[in-house]
C-alpha cells in the first residue's frame, strides 16, 4: 500500500521513495506526495527522478485508496527497490489547497442563503473551483455570499483535517462552520486563501454552477 504523505503534510513538496513496481512507463512507490485525482480535486504535477509524470491514478474503491500509480513521460531511469526523488509543482499545489478549502467554506454560506443544496458535481483545478447543484431556481445575489465568504476568510479561522478512527483512508475536513469527509489537500488557516470571487454559470434546467476564483 502506498503511504500518502500528502495527507500527513500537504505543504510538503519533495520526498524520497522506494520503487515497488515498474510496468513499462508506469510505476508505483512505497510513499508519495503526488496527489492523484480524487474527490473532484485534480492531480498534482511533478517529476519522479526528474522524469515528468503525465498521469496519476488511484487504485482501490471509494473508501480505500490502496495504491497510486504514475505514468511517466519516458522510460524510467531506475529499477525496482531503487530510491527516487519525487517533486511536485509547489504553486499548483498551493492553489489547489486554497481553492479546495474555499469551495468547502463557500458551500456553508450558500446553504445559509439558499437552504441545503444537493451537490451533483465538483472540480478543484489550479485556476478555479466549481460546484454544481441540483436546483431549478437561479442562484441570484451571489454578491452577498461572496462578501460574507471573504469576511470569514480574512478573520483567520483555523482549518483542521483528521483521520477517521475506523478507516485510515477516510479523512475529515473541519472549520468553525462544520465538517465534511474529504481526502483532498487543504490550507491550515483561512487567511492563507486570500480574497476570492464567486460567479454563477448557467448549466441548463435543473442545474446551477458556482465558480470560485482566487483574486490574486
Amino acid at each position: 500500500m502506498t503511504k500518502k504523505l500528502f495527507w500527513i503534510n500537504p505543504y510538503q513538496t519533495t520526498c524520497t521513495a522506494k520503487v515497488t513496481q515498474i510496468t513499462g512507463n508506469i510505476v508505483k512507490l512505497n510513499q508519495t506526495i503526488l496527489y492523484a485525482f480524487s474527490g473532484g480535486q485534480e492531480s498534482d504535477q511533478g517529476t519522479i527522478n526528474d522524469i515528468k509524470v503525465i498521469s496519476a491514478t488511484k487504485l482501490g474503491d471509494k473508501e480505500n485508496i490502496i495504491d497510486i500509480e504514475y505514468e511517466l513521460e519516458s522510460k524510467p531511469n531506475f529499477k525496482v527497490d531503487d530510491e527516487v526523488e519525487v517533486v511536485i509543482d509547489k504553486d499548483r499545489r498551493e492553489n489547489l489547497m486554497k481553492l479546495h478549502s474555499a469551495a468547502h467554506i463557500a458551500y456553508y454560506f450558500l446553504v445559509e442563503k439558499y437552504g441545503k443544496q444537493k451537490i451533483i458535481g465538483s472540480n478543484i483545478a489550479q485556476n478555479k473551483a466549481r460546484v454544481d447543484f441540483a436546483r431549478n431556481e437561479p442562484l441570484t445575489e451571489l454578491d452577498e455570499v461572496e462578501q460574507k465568504l471573504n469576511t470569514y476568510l480574512e478573520e483567520g479561522h483555523d482549518i483542521s483535517r483528521y483521520q477517521d478512527e475506523k478507516n485510515e483512508d477516510l479523512w475529515w475536513w473541519s472549520c468553525s462552520l462544520g465538517k465534511m469527509p474529504c481526502g483532498g489537500t487543504h490550507v491550515k488557516n483561512t487567511k492563507e486563501i486570500g480574497h476570492v470571487t464567486i460567479k454563477r454559470k448557467t448549466k441548463g434546467k435543473g442545474k446551477e454552477r458556482v465558480e470560485i476564483i482566487l483574486s490574486n
